[in-house]
């Protein structure tokens, strides 16, 4: 009889996932086979009907162009800064709005504002404010005396990146201290209570209790934030366009499939930009050892 209804709940399981599968075939997978199928073809975005097999040519042609590793170099800088950044600001900043203070309910809302303005107009809001004429950063560095003139922060190739780093840890940083923060709401409060009674040292209760217990959370959000970080397109796009100081892998498969039309050329940059963030959700997984987690 358990037989029969361990059968009977792996098919009503099946049905209900059903939906959700056509779904996924239809929004995803569909698309990305039909990328992976013009990655070998040598067609235009104007007329896709007409192609031919061109073989793993624009594959070489995508590895062999010196701005494809530009944007390369460009999104790897990015993405370990700006995660590496944001894990340790995360951490923090959960770790005091954990604690019993006054007003935490209202900084816990306060901390989520950021994250929740469209990337678009988040970027817009720091362009103007970091304008070399009339942007209040660039005043208020002015009255205190730290420069004598503005400084062109979006328009000098070599603080753009910076900027776009500063504006990203901006917005997600708060994306971190929720997923992190969570975790911390699944540790009881007794083993704390037990390790102070003990005498255990504050840092040493962070370092040998907290860190070790919030590791499957930490690990969760770097995987999230690294994975959305390589894909990073709109913030780098809206405030700098195509510019080569903060070109990204996905900006590059942009302008090959947009702006020069092609089809082939840029499904290729697409199918290296899917396999990238493959390997290093891959590599990820493996070294916090996120599936062992999963299953503690």
């Amino acid at each position: 009889m358990s037989a029969r209804l361990a059968r009977r709940d792996h098919r009503a399981a099946w049905l209900f996932l059903l939906p959700v599968i056509i779904v996924m075939l239809v929004v995803a997978l569909w698309p990305l086979g039909r990328t992976f199928f013009f990655a070998f073809t040598d067609a235009y975005l104007d007329d896709p009907s007409v192609y031919s097999m061109t073989g793993i040519d624009n594959f070489l042609e995508v590895i062999n162009d010196r701005s494809w590793w530009i944007a390369v170099k460009n999104t790897l800088i990015f993405t370990v800064i700006s995660v590496v950044i944001e894990t340790v600001l995360g951490l923090a900043i959960a770790l005091l709005v954990n604690e019993a203070i006054p007003g935490r309910g209202l900084a816990r809302a306060a901390i989520l504002v950021p994250w929740a303005i469209p990337v678009v107009v988040s970027t817009k809001i720091w362009e103007w404010m970091l304008n070399d004429q009339f942007g209040v950063i660039n005043k208020v560095l002015i009255g205190l005396g730290l420069i004598d003139h503005g400084v062109p922060w979006t328009g000098s190739g070599s603080l753009l990146m910076g900027v776009v780093i500063f504006v990203d840890v901006w917005m997600t940083t708060p994306f971190m201290v929720l997923l992190i923060l969570a975790g911390l709401q699944l540790i009881s409060s007794e083993i704390f209570e037990a390790a102070e009674v003990d005498g255990i040292p504050a840092w040493k209760r962070f370092w040998s209790i907290t860190l070790p217990m919030l590791r499957p959370a930490i690990g969760v959000a770097v995987l999230f934030r690294v994975l959305d970080a390589l894909r990073m397109f709109d913030l780098a796009y809206v405030m700098a366009a195509s510019n080569e100081s903060v070109m990204t892998v996905s900006i590059y498969a942009r302008d090959r499939l947009i702006s020069f039309q092609e089809l082939g050329i840029g499904s290729a940059a697409s199918t290296w930009v899917f396999l990238l963030v493959a390997l290093v959700a891959i590599i990820i997984i493996g070294v916090l050892r996120l599936d062992r987690a999963a299953g503690t």
